[in-house]
């Protein structure tokens, strides 16, 4: 949901549509400075919060953001600006905060998974909790970590930090990233895979996209829910897996000037669920 207006606009918007979780930038997601919040913001958001349908807020840091990178300035700036993401989400009172674990830019998956862990074990020793971080896997374009279940597994277990860290789990990215879960047997065997590695009672949200792109592409790009070329089961299987009921699940799906994107989706994945949702 859009903030434009005020955080507390996003709370508002969501609720309009019936949502019961959305997902907000907790600022231009594509700039590096952000705007002081108020403690007059702060208490917008948290009313609207609390008369409104919204069970879950999920904030998603900036796509400018790479804990990973060789670079040992961009590196700075970027651990920077994260942790005033994770102020932000935390004066918010917004529970978990969504990030990728960047690219190595050629330096290596070693080289990134090593970087990216020591940013993010120091960020949560300076930033109080409750506040958890979800790592989000990726497409795996590029140089971007986070594609392999692997390689979230490393960067988690080398944080150590088992009760404030989480994973974010896309569909589209998943489906790109080689992992098949079109059919009831790909997606068993997917969940299983994860839950092998890293346990599936770290997943704290989803991410429910389809994909413009084919299996195994390496590109993110999202479709609306259906449409791509994931198509309906999956998305089937995941919404009737009453291991993941009471787990946020948001649309990342393309938007167009009014709702009617939105609406169409959520219809759409309320309709695969077995009881309305």
């Amino acid at each position: 949901m859009s903030i434009a207006g005020g955080m507390h606009k996003a709370i508002e918007r969501g609720a309009g549509l019936q949502c019961r979780v959305i997902q907000i930038f907790l600022k231009n997601s594509n700039q590096w400075k952000a705007k002081i919040l108020t403690e007059h913001e702060g208490f917008l958001f948290r009313e609207a919060r609390k008369i409104s349908s919204i069970r879950s807020v999920v904030a998603h840091d900036s796509y400018l953001i790479n804990l990973a990178s060789p670079d040992r300035e961009l590196r700075r700036k970027s651990f920077e600006a994260f942790l005033e993401e994770m102020r932000r989400a935390n004066f918010l009172e917004v529970r978990y905060l969504v990030l990728h674990p960047g690219a190595h830019m050629g330096a290596g998956i070693a080289a990134g998974v090593s970087r990216v862990t020591r940013a993010l074990r120091r960020a949560l020793d300076e930033v109080e909790p409750p506040l958890t971080l979800l790592l989000e896997n990726t497409a795996g374009q590029g140089s971007c970590l986070g594609y392999r279940f692997e390689h979230l597994a490393g960067i988690l277990e080398g944080i150590g930090n088992s009760r404030r860290t989480g994973v974010c789990l896309d569909t589209c990215h998943l489906f790109a990233a080689g992992y098949d879960i079109r059919t009831e047997e790909g997606y068993a065997n997917t969940i299983r895979e994860f839950d092998r590695l890293i346990g599936f009672g770290k997943i704290k949200a989803f991410h429910v996209n389809d994909s413009k792109k084919e299996l195994g592409s390496r590109v993110d790009r999202h479709a609306h829910i259906g449409q791509g070329c994931i198509g309906p089961d999956a998305f089937r299987f995941l919404l009737n897996d009453r291991r993941f009921l009471r787990v946020p699940k948001i649309l990342e799906t393309p938007k167009g000037p009014g709702p009617e994107e939105d609406l169409m989706n959520l219809s759409t994945l309320r309709s695969l669920f077995r009881e309305p949702i």
